[in-house]
């Protein structure tokens, strides 16, 4: 496992177009932990800084790995395959994501000192599901919820309406 630096000026680490690669616990990283069963998990990284074709500074951000979850339908764990495959534009200033060529998500780095762990960790956060379930968990509890109203079934306050006369 290699040890990424604490902080990196982001517009020296282009210049010199640095890559960065190796693995971090899921244990280093206590917003992620929260979300988490157990913390003993390991993602691998690739991060490139560099500037495209049209001078865009740029981070390219590969991670991938397993997550432990639980699945909220049957409140098992089981384990989220992540692949991280992302560019984000530097930007010193909000106005300037504007500017960003589409395909790329801005990072502020107002004073151009950024942590590539957060930056990792910030990108795992946007990856986990709003309401973790395991594949293939909701074909073992057979409920299956029908939301579309009986044939000639009237608005529903329609029928509030009745029964509050009735």
């Amino acid at each position: 496992m290699s040890a990424l630096p604490e902080t990196v000026d982001a517009w020296r680490m282009v210049s010199a177009g640095r890559r960065f690669e190796g693995s971090i616990r899921v244990r280093d990283m206590p917003r992620l932990r929260i979300s988490l069963v157990r913390d003993d998990a390991t993602i691998r990284y690739e991060i490139e800084f560099g500037r495209d074709e049209l001078g865009v500074a740029y981070l390219a951000l590969k991670a991938a790995g397993h997550l432990p979850l639980e699945c909220q339908r049957t409140l098992e764990e089981f384990e989220l395959e992540v692949a991280i495959d992302e560019r984000l534009g530097l930007i010193a200033r909000e106005e300037d994501e504007a500017a960003l060529p589409p395909g790329y998500e801005p990072l502020l780095t107002e004073s151009g000192e950024i942590s590539l762990a957060d930056v990792i960790e910030d990108e795992l956060i946007l990856a986990l599901p709003v309401v973790p379930t395991r594949p293939g968990s909701e074909s073992e509890s057979g409920a299956v919820w029908d939301t579309t109203p009986p044939e000639g079934a009237g608005s529903p306050f329609a029928e509030l309406s009745r029964l509050k006369k009735g």
